[in-house]
């Protein structure tokens, strides 16, 4: 999940603290800065060892005191963003039993998604990239776009760290993650009068941010709680407007209609199939309709819901 930053919030977040526990970390510090390098983002980490004990108290109080937003590397070397008192990560390894037992008798996603091995999907609001992994546990490729720079180099972060582990390897092969905001990125791939037409999109995958009210239904008040991921999005990103969110829907609609003829091997029995591109959008169960468009078909359990639009 992603979202436009409201300007003010923008120009703030240029300026960064990495604080580290241990003097031996400082390799992973330089890699983190080399991350950023690489990749482009538009942060500038100042690295600051900190003896102080990082319990809740303490976590509070830095959040209060700075004036720039914090990144906190803990004795394992896993990066986090301290966000009004709340450390948040990505924190794949705790998805690894869900990852592993990921299918579509268990996962709504991938029952809106029908993906196979094959596919190329894009995941144009990733977030924390908890989706992502369930996208990639199909073999399938996702190329991952986060707006945040902040949240990238979280996800960046993630990924190497991940890689370092030999059973996550080839799931960490098959994510592409890319700082950008995904309008841009859909318009610049349909513009590219080179695009390798062998590497068509089949799914574009959005998760909006959404008012903290679209949790709850607005007849009884009951509805899923916000976690702390959730939370602290709701901290760096604003919900996009109507004219956003139509943007975006159009755009990734003609992103994979130009596949749309295609066929693609769904059961991975080597019976082939006519494609049908489709954009999925996650929404809390009581959201209204994503740019006010009637999906296609959906699929719901009692907290989200998946939106389907099909081309």
């Amino acid at each position: 999940m992603s979202a436009q930053l409201t300007a003010n919030k923008a120009v703030s977040f240029s300026q960064c603290k990495l604080l580290y526990t241990n003097a031996a970390q400082l390799p992973q510090v330089e890699c983190l800065q080399a991350l950023v390098s690489q990749h482009g983002l538009s942060l500038s980490l100042s690295a600051e060892l900190i003896t102080v004990k990082l319990n809740q108290k303490n976590r509070e109080l830095l959040s209060a005191e700075s004036t720039h937003p914090i990144f906190l590397l803990n004795d394992k070397n896993k990066l986090s963003w301290l966000s009004g008192g709340l450390s948040v990560a990505p924190e794949w390894d705790k998805l690894q039993r869900r990852v592993v037992s990921a299918g579509r008798k268990t996962e709504l996603l991938l029952q809106a998604a029908k993906i196979a091995a094959d596919s190329h999907v894009i995941d144009a609001t990733a977030g924390f990239g908890h989706d992502s992994l369930i996208l990639a546990s199909t073999g399938a490729r996702i190329t991952m776009l986060e707006q945040q720079p902040l949240m990238a180099l979280l996800l960046l972060a993630e990924q190497q760290r991940m890689n370092a582990q030999p059973n996550w390897q080839k799931l960490m092969s098959r994510l592409h993650i890319i700082n950008t905001d995904a309008l841009s990125y859909f318009m610049n791939v349909q513009n590219m009068t080179a695009f390798d037409a062998t590497d068509d999109i089949d799914v574009v995958y959005l998760d909006p941010m959404f008012p903290e009210d679209s949790y709850q239904d607005s007849k009884t008040g009951k509805g899923a709680k916000v976690g702390k991921h959730m939370q602290a999005l709701h901290h760096l990103a604003s919900p996009p407007t109507l004219a956003q969110e139509q943007q975006l829907l159009q755009n990734a609609q003609a992103l994979v209609s130009s596949n749309v003829n295609d066929s693609i091997d769904v059961n991975g029995d080597g019976d082939k199939i006519k494609h049908q591109g489709r954009v999925i959008v996650k929404r809390p169960q009581h959201a209204p309709l994503f740019a006010n468009q009637a999906a296609d078909d959906s699929w719901q359990n009692g907290a989200v819901r998946f939106d389907g639009y099909f081309v």
